[in-house]
Parts: C-alpha cells; sequence; structure tokens
C-alpha cells in the first residue's frame, strides 16, 4: 500500500515546499535535493525510514515559514488555451501572465504530475521540453504526441491562493489508408455489386464519401465502430448498385476525409469491368439506292469481350448473289443494284455473354429520268431559217439549266400535213413571199 501511494506523496509535499520557497526565492537550493528524493522514492530505493525523513524536513519548512501573499497577486491570472494535434506530432502547451511579481508557474498533466516548475523539469520524460521560461511565460513542448497524452493539463502560478488555467490537449487520430473490397472482375450486366471501403484508426470517427467518374453518389450505407483500447473508430461504408454497360471502365473511388489530414483526403480507386452482350446497328452509305448503283452496308458491334466477326443474312439465308454481295469484315458491299436486291438484310454479332441481331430493309428503286416533250416536223421540210430565240416559261413543264436544241415549226406550216403530194405540201408551207420569211426553226 505503502508503494502504491509513493509517488502521489511525493509529489503533493513538493508542490507545497516549492510553493513557500518561491516566496523567498529558495526554490532552487531544495530542488535539488528534491530531486534526488523524488528519484529514489518513485523507483523505490528509498528506504522507508528515509522517505519519512525527507518527508518531515519538507513539512518543517512549510511549518516554520508560513509566508504571507505577495502583494501584487490580486492582479495576477495565468492565461493558457486549448491545444489539438495529430498522433505523432508535437504539442507546445503555453501559460502566460500579464503582470507577475516574480511568481513562479508550474505545468502539471492529466494525472497532477508536475512537467515544469519554472524553468526546471520535474518528469522524466524525454519527449517533453522547455521552449520558454520567464516570470511572464512558461511553455513547454510534448513531442510524439500518442493518444494516451490526450487530457486536461495546468497552469499554476503560485500566489497565495494558487491560481489555475486548464488547457485540453486534444490529440487526433490518423486513418489509416482506406481499402476497397468485394469487387470481383469480370462483373456480368445486370449482376448486383457491393463494393466496402473501410479505414481504421480515425479519432474522432472519419468521413467516407463515394464517387463515380468524380461524380458524388450519395445513396450510401455507413457504419462505425468504437476502438474501446484506443478510443479511436473503425468506419466503413457500402455501395450497392447494379452492374450496367455504361459503368464499364468507370473509376469508383472511395475518399476518406478527416480533420487530420489538413484538407488532403485519402483514396482508394477502383476500375471497374462489366461484361455484356453485343450492341449492333447497320449504318447504309446511300439513302435512296437506284437500280444501277451500289450501296455499303457497315455493321458496328460494340460488347465485351469483343463480338466476333459478324454473320450477314438476307430473308433468312444465305446471301443469294456472292458476285455482287461481298463481305468484308463487318462490311456488306452490293454492287449493280436491281429489283432482286429488295429484302431484309440481317446482321448477327455474338460474344461469350450472348449474340444480338438487327435488320435492314432494302427497297431498291427505279432510275429517276426526266424528259421534255418534242415536236417532230415533215423530213421534207426545207428553207427554214435557223434563228436563236429565248422562251419564255408559260407551261407547267420545268425548265432545266441546260440548252435543249428542238426543232418547232410557225403556224404557218400547219397545212402541209393536209397535202395530197409533197409538191403541194411544200407549196403549202412556203406560202407567199411574204409568209416565208415569218417560217423559222427555233433552237432552245
Amino acid at each position: 500500500m505503502f508503494l502504491r501511494y509513493r509517488e502521489y506523496i511525493v509529489n503533493a509535499v513538493f508542490k507545497n515546499v516549492l510553493y513557500c520557497l518561491s516566496l523567498v526565492r529558495l526554490d532552487h537550493i531544495v530542488f535539488r535535493v528534491y530531486h534526488l528524493w523524488e528519484a529514489a522514492a518513485i523507483n523505490s530505493i528509498l528506504q522507508l525510514k528515509y522517505f519519512l525523513f525527507f518527508s518531515f524536513f519538507f513539512s518543517l519548512i512549510l511549518f516554520l515559514h508560513p509566508f504571507p501573499p505577495s502583494s501584487g497577486s490580486q492582479g495576477q491570472f495565468p492565461l493558457t488555451q486549448n491545444v489539438t494535434v495529430v498522433e505523432g506530432g508535437t504539442a507546445n502547451l503555453t501559460c502566460r501572465v500579464d503582470q507577475n511579481d516574480n511568481t513562479s508557474l508550474q505545468w502539471s498533466n492529466p494525472a497532477q504530475q508536475t512537467l515544469y516548475f519554472d524553468d526546471k523539469k520535474a518528469l522524466r520524460d524525454n519527449r517533453i521540453e522547455l521552449v520558454r521560461a520567464s516570470w511572464h511565460e512558461l511553455s513547454i513542448s510534448v513531442s510524439d504526441v500518442s493518444l494516451s497524452d490526450e487530457g486536461q493539463y495546468t497552469c499554476s502560478l503560485f500566489t497565495m491562493p494558487v491560481k489555475t488555467s486548464k488547457a485540453f490537449l486534444t490529440v487526433l487520430g490518423v486513418p489509416e489508408k482506406p481499402q476497397i473490397t468485394g469487387f470481383t472482375s469480370p462483373v456480368m450486366e445486370g449482376e448486383r455489386m457491393q463494393l466496402t471501403c473501410k479505414t481504421s484508426g480515425s479519432k474522432p470517427a472519419a468521413d467516407i464519401r463515394w464517387f463515380k467518374n468524380d461524380k458524388e453518389v450519395k445513396d450510401v450505407k455507413y457504419l462505425k465502430e468504437e476502438d474501446a483500447v484506443r478510443k479511436t473508430f473503425t468506419v466503413s461504408s457500402t455501395l450497392d448498385f447494379l452492374a450496367d454497360r455504361s459503368d464499364d471502365g468507370a473509376v469508383v473511388s472511395c475518399r476518406v476525409d478527416h480533420e487530420s489530414l489538413n484538407s488532403t483526403p485519402q483514396i482508394a480507386m477502383q476500375v471497374l469491368e462489366i461484361h455484356y452482350t453485343p450492341l449492333v446497328k447497320i449504318i447504309s452509305s446511300n439513302s435512296w439506292p437506284e437500280e444501277g448503283q451500289s450501296i455499303i452496308l457497315t455493321c458496328e458491334s460494340k460488347g465485351k469481350p469483343v463480338p466476333e466477326p459478324v454473320l450477314w443474312t438476307k430473308d433468312g439465308g444465305e446471301l443469294p448473289d456472292p458476285e455482287r454481295m461481298v463481305v468484308n469484315g463487318r462490311v456488306l458491299s452490293i454492287s449493280f443494284l436491281n429489283k432482286t436486291d429488295n429484302g431484309t438484310y440481317r446482321c448477327e454479332a455474338k460474344n461469350p455473354i450472348g449474340r444480338n441481331s438487327t435488320e435492314y430493309v432494302l427497297i431498291v428503286h427505279d432510275v429517276f429520268n426526266t424528259l421534255l416533250p418534242t415536236t417532230v416536223i415533215p423530213s421534207l421540210t426545207t428553207a427554214t431559217v435557223t434563228t436563236n430565240v429565248a422562251l419564255k416559261a408559260s407551261t407547267t413543264t420545268s425548265a432545266t439549266a441546260t440548252s435543249i436544241r428542238g426543232t418547232y415549226l410557225t403556224n404557218e406550216a400547219k397545212g402541209a400535213e393536209d397535202a395530197p403530194d409533197a409538191d403541194t405540201a411544200i407549196i403549202n408551207a412556203e406560202g407567199s413571199q411574204v409568209n416565208a420569211e415569218e417560217k423559222k426553226e427555233y433552237f432552245i
């Protein structure tokens, strides 16, 4: 029982002794004696009789020197601030006093062990170092901080009565790099996928977010479990969805956000591989195929795995004319089209997942030919005058951009076809000298 409370008694007595001696500035003398006593007592080296002797010695000093409080102590008060540090980092604890009449300052840990009394180190811990010691400030640093260092630290100003200020040290647990589980490549289209992202060691609990091709996915499950030993959290999140061909090649990422990461999240990524049946489409090179022309039909097929070479058929059977119907890979070429080529052409593609097909209905059209009407004059008509004239379009027949040459007779030549013989026809056609000048042949 004695050994159990020895360290507590040593620390408590030391604080009282140093307080009293600090009032007359003798604390630096006793500090060296105490340091030896504390080390021996804590390490169970000091025998009981020597421990009691030193305890009595220090208590006697307290009894014989009931020093009154200093005159300026009423305006003095220590000031501290809470500190947050990442596990493994360095925490700086600072205690300041604006007005101090040479009164000592002390830092103690959550277990009420003295760390520093002014510039004197009281606890043997190599991680704890003095940063600055003066009458107005006592600053110390704790390196390689662990989660067990978290708690309330006390700065004491040894006035009468003693004034204290609390500073809470918060230690952040850094989350481990996340991992994505649950993906087995490849996944068939239509199957349900459940991807789980997990990270441990965060304090407080980390936040997990899912992204698919940089677009956040909101509908996810979230679970956190506390580690009772280290007071950290294990966090997991599950992304549940049906595999679709549009997800093939998509990058799914799990992002862990935590205040200890300094705005640099930890990310785990998984590239999806989805297998699906081919998607087939036929593209025609000619939107209005006519007789005598050619046409090229291209069968586009996309699937994973890559589809095998496509199969072309016509009206449910083989291509009837291999000489004019040539298949080159996914392309079907038909030359010198005719009406017998009309029908339904099917393109079929397959892969290990399945097969798919599509159809194209070919209709070969007649050749479109537009001819203008002509008027034929009797072959015996002679003595015509050739003249180039411009005619205005006055009928419903459409005119073309090119000139068409034709032979037309004026009204004076109409009686020639009723003549009994050729001579009469010529005479009727020629008419008088005046009328002969009006007989013309027009070139359009």
